[in-house]
């Protein structure tokens, strides 16, 4: 009964499939995929990402999986999408496939996966793979390559690896001396060290091109809060809190800024 059952909802799944096939199908409108920002815009997040746990506003797990998942998605290279048939049609074909790798799993997986040690998984474990190594490769293979480079640098900071950081961030600022990415990253690896003047010097340069610069207004202010100069951080705060609403570190910074604030009224 249970296997006349299935093969009638398979004939009907398969009927439902074909009858589209009548009609002039349907196609979704689909843009042509813009690959070439892709990087650039998964850098941008893990400096955001990186400021983030600098500042303390995330917490390590949650800091962890995102680093994972943007590095991931920023190198994995997705193939141009073709224009897909009326979702109907997709979707009773995707029940009709679920159907049947449903039954095929009822009849066969547990014959073929015997008996397992306690706590041993079916399919084994998949070995993780080394993100860094993989970014030193690729950054290694194209030297030209500045998203490449300045993901690669964003890595070792990630990893403990600050010194191996700056010679990249260098060699981006070689290239193009006012690389917003690049002076950025050094000005967080100087605030993280307690190079507050040259914190300042790469925020002031990104300030020079970009006045209204979160990343950069954050950077600064934190800085001349740490040298306590307590009036520079108010007025470098009152621009940044201006326009950095919705920036990770406006809510650590509306603390500060009112303690600024009141220490300089002293």
């Amino acid at each position: 009964m249970t296997i006349a059952l299935f093969v009638v909802l398979l004939l009907a799944g398969t009927a439902a499939v074909i009858a589209p096939l009548a009609r002039r199908p349907l196609a979704w409108p689909a843009d042509p995929p813009d690959q070439r920002d892709d990087v650039a815009r998964a850098v941008s997040s893990l400096r955001d990402l990186e400021f983030a746990r600098a500042a303390g506003t995330i917490a390590t797990e949650d800091y962890v999986r995102l680093r994972a998942s943007l590095e991931r998605d920023a190198f994995v290279r997705r193939p141009p999408e073709s224009r897909g048939n009326a979702p109907v049609r997709t979707l009773v074909a995707a029940a009709l496939i679920a159907a049947i790798a449903v039954a095929v799993a009822v009849f066969y997986l547990p014959p073929s996966v015997g008996d397992r040690a306690p706590g041993e998984t079916v399919t084994g474990t998949v070995p993780q793979t080394d993100a860094l190594a993989a970014l030193e490769v690729r950054a290694s293979a194209n030297p030209s390559d500045v998203p490449t480079q300045l993901a690669l640098a964003d890595a070792y900071v990630q990893a403990g690896r600050p010194q191996d950081a700056i010679p990249r961030y260098q060699a981006v600022l070689a290239k193009d001396p006012n690389n917003v990415a690049a002076l950025d990253g050094l000005a967080l690896i100087l605030v993280a060290s307690g190079s507050n003047d040259g914190a300042i010097v790469a925020a002031d340069r990104v300030i020079a091109q970009r006045p209204k610069d979160p990343d950069a207004l954050f950077v600064k202010g934190l800085a001349l809060y740490r040298k306590q100069d307590w009036n520079g951080a108010v007025d470098v705060w009152t621009v940044y809190l201006d326009v950095g609403h919705y920036h990770f570190g406006s809510d650590m910074v509306r603390g500060l800024y009112a303690d600024a604030r009141t220490k300089a009224a002293r």
